[in-house]
């Protein structure tokens, strides 16, 4: 799946989509209005910085990885064709001993207990990821807005009616102060 990507200017949500889609669109919107457009990439909610100077045509060609030729690179460690890639990992004595007595090594062991974590913990991540990236998004966007610690709080506590409760008040504010990244910013 491709990642997307959203563009505001102050309170108005202008374009989501691949980030062409909204480079263009955060773009043409840079010349017309009076704040910047803020890109945010859905999946982190981290804001991306994107280089709109030029034209259209100079806005996409930035956004495409350069073809250059890159210099030959010193040969790293690892099995680099895998994709496998050497790091130094700090544990007790009795940590590599356990590990050294595994089927397979303590590479094969190791990677076998972090598949096993990541299976057990997929809900967790994905809730927390999901978090931070809300938490990004309303920083960026509402970080200055009545109730938003406490909306915050609602958003770490789990507390989903509290915080619809909380970010819906944001609802009746006018619209040039609502948080542009709330549902009902619209």
């Amino acid at each position: 799946m491709l990642p997307t990507f959203t563009v505001f200017v102050g309170t108005a949500r202008l374009a989501a989509g691949d980030l062409e889609v909204v480079a263009l669109a955060a773009h043409q919107a840079q010349d017309r209005q009076a704040e910047m457009p803020i890109v945010f990439d859905d999946a982190t909610g981290s804001v991306v910085d994107l280089d709109l100077r030029g034209g259209p045509q100079d806005v996409v060609r930035r956004l495409r990885p350069s073809e250059a030729p890159q210099p030959d690179a010193p040969r790293a460690r690892g099995r680099p064709k895998l994709g496998v890639t050497a790091r130094e990992v700090t544990l007790l004595p009795k940590h590599w001993t356990w590990l050294q007595e595994q089927p397979g090594g303590a590479s094969a062991a190791l990677r076998r207990l972090v598949e096993q974590a990541q299976q057990d913990n997929a809900d967790l991540d994905r809730h927390r990821k999901a978090q931070t990236a809300t938490y990004r998004v309303m920083y960026a966007l509402a970080g200055h807005l009545a109730g938003y610690e406490d909306a915050l709080r609602a958003l770490y506590a789990g507390d989903a009616v509290r915080f619809e409760t909380l970010v819906g008040r944001w609802r009746q504010m006018p619209v040039s102060l609502r948080p542009v990244g709330c549902r009902y910013a619209r």
